[in-house]
């Protein structure tokens, strides 16, 4: 329909999910409008949509691009994210992580957005007693991060409840690869995800890997976790936004391919699609570390018959490897 509103509203879009976001919503024909502080993101992945720098503690500035822009949705990606620094500094996450979401949920409620998408993390189950990890897996986060992410769940299911605000919460397990073209990728500083980190290894960025534990009750000691590739972990944000935008329920919805590689297999795999060895160090076991993660995925397949293009660990690590040689930022 002529002069329909396409226009969606990505909190923190320059970052490394959001700007894969921005690239699966484009193509799905939406106008995302990013707003980032780029404290963490980048100005140069924003390549599809219009960047609008400002932060989320800024309510007047908020409410005042609510007004001039009226977005139909908000995808919300603004967060701090390393699990370490969450436990040394709390007030920190706290801070940014829920008064942020708070004054955003204050705008979309206020001017009646159709779609709320929430970028949440299998880290509010806390160490799980079973696995894969189903969404109906009681929440007990064992960490600032994990309970900011767990908070924002109960305040959109409340919003829901009074105001009629349509959410989905997306639960993440480990996203991880780039876009096949190498323009957009892992961009953390500092970084602390398992597979750049292994590939900067092997450039030769870092003098070794540090491998964090051999003991686990695994098949070969080390953590287990559920990859899901970026791109596909975009499509199910348009997924979950043209649900909500066609009348869907909300939901709570975990994000992983339902499989799991040790973190031995990865190291070996990325040894293999780099052609070189990569020097590692084993240390001991980092305090709060679940010793497997995967991901039950049945929901997801349920509500969005979701069908991923990337579900290899050899194609996660190639296009993050094709990334990490080329990348710009």
């Amino acid at each position: 329909m002529a002069g329909e509103n396409k226009k969606v509203l990505v909190a923190g879009g320059a970052g490394y999910i959001g700007s894969h976001v921005l690239k699966a919503l484009s193509e799905a024909g939406f106008e995302p409008l990013v707003f980032d502080n780029l404290s963490s993101g980048h100005r140069e992945a924003v390549l599809w949509g219009r960047l609008i720098k400002g932060d989320l503690a800024d309510r007047k500035r908020l409410f005042e691009l609510f007004e001039a822009e009226r977005p139909l949705a908000v995808l919300h990606f603004a967060a701090f994210i390393v699990v370490p620094e969450s436990v040394s500094h709390p007030l920190k996450y706290y801070e940014n992580n829920l008064s942020g979401t708070l004054n955003l949920l204050q705008a979309a409620c206020r001017f009646g957005v159709k779609a709320f998408i929430f970028s949440s993390s299998a880290a509010v189950y806390g160490i799980p007693s079973e696995v894969p990890i189903p969404e109906t897996h009681p929440v007990s986060p064992i960490n600032p991060y994990g309970a900011s992410k767990a908070m924002v769940e109960q305040i959109l299911s409340d919003c829901h409840q009074a105001y009629g605000l349509p959410f989905v919460s997306l639960r993440y397990f480990n996203a991880a690869g780039a876009d096949p073209e190498a323009r957009i990728g892992e961009a953390h500083h500092p970084e602390t995800h398992l597979i750049p980190l292994l590939l900067q290894t092997a450039l030769g960025k870092r003098e070794k890997f540090f491998l964090y534990g051999t003991d686990y009750p695994t098949p070969d000691g080390t953590c287990i976790r559920d990859f899901i590739h970026v791109e596909d972990l975009a499509r199910v944000h348009v997924l979950a936004l043209e649900h909500l935008l066609s009348g869907g329920e909300s939901l709570v919805l975990n994000c992983g391919y339902g499989k799991g590689y040790s973190v031995k297999e990865v190291l070996e795999e990325a040894e293999r699609v780099c052609q070189r060895p990569i020097p590692y160090e084993i240390r001991e076991r980092r305090p709060g570390d679940p010793p497997a993660l995967v991901a039950g995925v049945e929901k997801m397949q349920k509500f969005f018959s979701f069908e991923p293009r990337f579900a290899d660990l050899s194609l996660i690590l190639e296009t993050a490897w094709r990334w990490e040689k080329a990348r710009r930022f």
